[in-house]
């Protein structure tokens, strides 16, 4: 199976209420704009949609909704990992009954597996469904896969790509060399062009939420052999990021939907939940460093 998405992908923020179930007024209008802002596809209920900490039915009800409202003609990768191995194939078979077009998991993570065991645990994944398999690579989870695993990987059919969430893009590169067919996205925000320059097909980001035309503008110069103008783009991007990451990624991105009149909530607990005083201030940095609010 080869199957090749391509462009910038929001990882899509989850709209909760204050009992953290899913506001899906919310979820719909948040969908309308990132939609009307260009967007080419989404990646739901990752890290950034918080899909760890929500309940199986909140999920499932992510997953629904979202392809509902996004619709056919955007492409719709679903996150599906869950501690519970059990929990992680009901909802990668649910997301291929909704209409996914791909899902998406991290490694196992907290106890230790050697490559053999994260070999079986992607495998019956890739078993348990029909459409394309996408590792979700972030060295946050703690798990490396080594360039011998993900050969062992790709080797399974509908195991078709990786969402590459490292710094390390000497590795990424040789992973490109390796397998010129494998669908990669760029994963850290502020090294999108570093990710195109090593041939990535696109990227996944969280930030893309709140600046995604400024984003739009690296892969689209770069794209164009613009070079200079997708580093220009590039470096205003990261001004902003910097001050994001000054704070807290999640809570820093609903806050600033919600200045933008989209009820996204707060993050779920026990994430950082801004005073007026603190929001306010914030807002004010992520406007001087350039951000369009």
């Amino acid at each position: 199976m080869k199957t090749t998405f391509q462009g910038v992908f929001p990882a899509l923020i989850t709209p909760l209420t204050k009992d953290e179930t899913l506001n899906i007024p919310a979820l719909e209008k948040l969908l309308d704009y990132e939609m009307k802002q260009g967007a080419n596809g989404f990646y739901i209920g990752g890290a950034t949609g918080e899909g760890l900490l929500l309940d199986i039915p909140e999920r499932k009800k992510l997953c629904e909704k979202s392809i509902e409202f996004i619709g056919a003609d955007k492409a719709k990768i679903v996150h599906i990992t869950d501690m519970n191995f059990r929990n992680t194939i009901e909802l990668a078979k649910h997301a291929e009954a909704c209409g996914a077009d791909a899902i998406s998991s991290i490694a196992p993570i907290y106890f230790k597996y050697d490559e053999n065991d994260i070999y079986e645990y992607y495998k019956a994944i890739a078993d348990s469904v029909n459409i394309p398999v996408i590792i979700y690579y972030t060295v946050a989870a703690g798990v490396t896969i080594s360039l011998d695993l993900f050969s062992r990987l790709f080797a399974v059919d509908n195991i078709t790509g990786v969402k590459w969430t490292s710094s390390n893009y000497y590795e990424m590169i040789s992973l490109r060399e390796k397998f010129p067919e494998a669908n990669i996205f760029n994963g850290p925000d502020e090294m999108l062009i570093c990710g195109l320059s090593g041939g990535t097909d696109g990227g996944i980001g969280s930030t893309y939420n709140i600046m995604y035309p400024t984003i739009r503008a690296i892969y689209d110069r770069f794209r164009a052999g613009d070079i200079i103008g997708a580093q220009e783009s590039q470096k205003k991007a990261d001004k902003i990021i910097r001050v994001i990451l000054k704070y807290s990624v999640i809570p820093v991105c609903k806050l600033v939907l919600e200045e933008k009149g989209i009820e996204v909530g707060n993050a779920s607990f026990p994430m950082t939940v801004y005073t007026p005083e603190q929001r306010n201030k914030i807002i004010a940095e992520l406007v001087e460093a350039g951000l369009d609010i």
